[in-house]
């Protein structure tokens, strides 16, 4: 543990406390304590910002962006290739510290990170086309065009599941944009923060740039409230759960600045008949028990035709019987741990109202058991990736809630848009998949008119987690209307300007309006 606090100069950092006690709080100590969810135990304290502090912080950011927005488009692209490059050296470093904080198994940790290095690399191609589009004007002699141009700072708002990836689909765009970025992490995440923002900043530095990427890290009510309230951040892209996500959305409105939201899911996978059902099964068990259920694209809810649900579901429950939970830094595991204990209680509480609305449990629905996991691990936050079946009314109000855990409801239907109803019935549009083998259900899920699936994302024959940085990134409803990472996601970062030129001697108006 100290080894990777090491590595990344943790281990001598200012605002860093190797040795906490374990109590400290954010309001009583002005500290707070990072644990490991594997073991339960601290891993380091990190000194919370004041006031006075986001102010000196914010100033600087200011300060940058007026620097920053002077440097052509293609050499802020430099400046991020060889970002992506430093985290090339420290891949499997900076993956395992994810690990260790957050409590996904290693594959996953290397893989967030390695999802940051792809995203710098589709930026620095991005710096050279942050293209405008020039058309015809009415007025003869004239000429129209429009142009992208720096937003400004901009508050990066993270939650504790993706510490990493998600900042760095907002910083290295806004970056090659002319923007600079500060960043606001979980209170659960802040060592991977340092890790991550101190390495980005230092090759920043390193060519004369400095103040481009910045950290606070702070409670709501003294970081998190002044910086949606602050005019000077023209952008506040914010993660989290819906419930966070009105807040941020009504403050920022009031002031009239930008939000970029991404919020909760409550994912669907519908499975038809003529399925292949082995793709379906293994897509389907690591979309619900991946990062332990910790997922904004977790698969949540399952439909499965009723002429194949029975077998499906027996192999469901075989599957869940071979997944190996554990250690996240051991080889080997495939489900780490939930993040805190209030989130083992949150599953706890789910899995009780599922049975008492009628479902069936399928397989796991309880705590891991201690006695089962090695020593070190026994106070750690491990509960029994779950599956629970409606009843055959498919009544169960429980499963329109999204719970952060590895819970899968399954229900069944008799026809394809039955499904497609039940999977858009929830408050949430993230993800959604079907399983098919007919281009007709294929193409009546994605209906070009809207009327099959309403999720910013749909996918066919593959599950509901694990997207590319090429497209856009974002769900619809209350999962808030935000784009991230690829497509052109990086217009977000930039503010529109139509120009248009006389370039003869004469007064014309458009419309054809005469004023002589």
């Amino acid at each position: 543990m100290h080894d990777l606090l090491a590595r990344f100069g943790l281990d001598k950092h200012p605002r860093i406390i190797t040795d906490p006690r374990g109590d400290e709080t954010p309001e009583k100590d002005g500290v707070v304590v990072s644990f490991n969810p594997a073991t339960g135990e601290p891993i380091a304290g990190v000194r919370l910002d004041t006031p006075e502090d986001y102010e000196q912080v914010t100033r600087k950011a200011v300060a940058a962006f007026d620097r920053w927005r002077r440097v052509p488009a293609p050499k802020r692209g430099e400046v991020v290739r060889r970002i992506g490059n430093a985290y090339r050296d420290v891949l499997h470093d900076l993956g395992s510290l994810l690990s260790l904080e957050m409590g996904k198994i290693r594959a996953e940790g290397i893989g967030e990170v390695q999802e940051t290095i792809d995203i710098a690399d589709f930026a620095v191609g991005q710096s050279r086309m942050l293209y405008g589009k020039t058309m015809p004007s009415e007025r003869p002699l004239h000429a129209m065009k429009e142009q992208w141009l720096p937003l400004g700072p901009v508050g990066v708002i993270t939650a504790f599941n993706f510490p990493n990836a998600v900042w760095g689909w907002n910083a290295m765009l806004a970056a090659v944009c002319g923007d600079v970025c500060v960043w606001k992490p979980s209170l659960l995440t802040p060592l991977i923060t340092l890790a991550t923002n101190e390495i980005a900043q230092r090759i920043a530095s390193e060519m004369g740039h400095e103040d481009i990427f910045q950290v606070v890290i702070g409670t709501d009510d003294v970081v998190g409230e002044r910086m949606i309230a602050d005019r000077r951040y023209p952008l506040i892209s914010a993660t989290g759960s819906c419930r966070m996500g009105r807040r941020v959305g009504s403050v920022v409105a009031q002031r009239l600045g930008r939000c970029l939201l991404e919020l909760g899911g409550n994912n669907a996978v519908i499975v038809e008949p003529d399925a292949d059902l082995d793709l379906a099964l293994k897509s389907t068990v690591f979309g619900a028990v991946g990062t332990c259920g910790q997922r904004c694209t977790t698969s949540r809810r399952l439909y499965l035709h009723e002429s194949i649900a029975d077998e499906f579901v027996t192999r469901l429950a075989s599957a869940y019987q071979t997944i190996r939970i554990g250690d996240p830094l051991s080889d080997g595991t495939l489900v780490g741990p939930l993040i805190t204990e209030s989130a083992v209680q949150s599953f706890e509480r789910a899995v009780a109202a599922a049975r008492e609305q009628g479902g069936t449990i399928v397989a796991g629905g309880s705590r891991l058991d201690p006695s089962h996991l090695p020593a070190n691990l026994r106070a750690g936050h491990f509960v029994s990736p779950t599956v629970i079946r409606a009843p055959r009314n498919n009544h169960l109000p429980i499963a329109m809630e999204e719970t952060f855990a590895p819970i899968l409801y399954v229900f069944t239907y008799r026809d394809l848009d039955e499904a497609i109803a039940m999977q858009n019935s929830v408050d949430q549009g993230l993800s959604s998949a079907i399983f098919t083998g007919s281009s007709r259900s294929a193409e009546r899920f994605l209906d070009p008119a809207g009327t099959g699936s309403d999720c910013g994302l749909a996918y066919v024959n593959l599950g509901t987690s694990g997207a590319e940085i090429g497209g856009a990134f974002g769900g619809e409803k209350d999962t808030g209307g935000g784009r991230e990472s690829g497509s052109d996601s990086w217009k977000a970062y930039m503010r529109r300007q139509t120009c248009t030129i006389n370039f003869g001697e004469t007064f014309a108006l458009a419309q054809g309006i005469r004023f002589e």
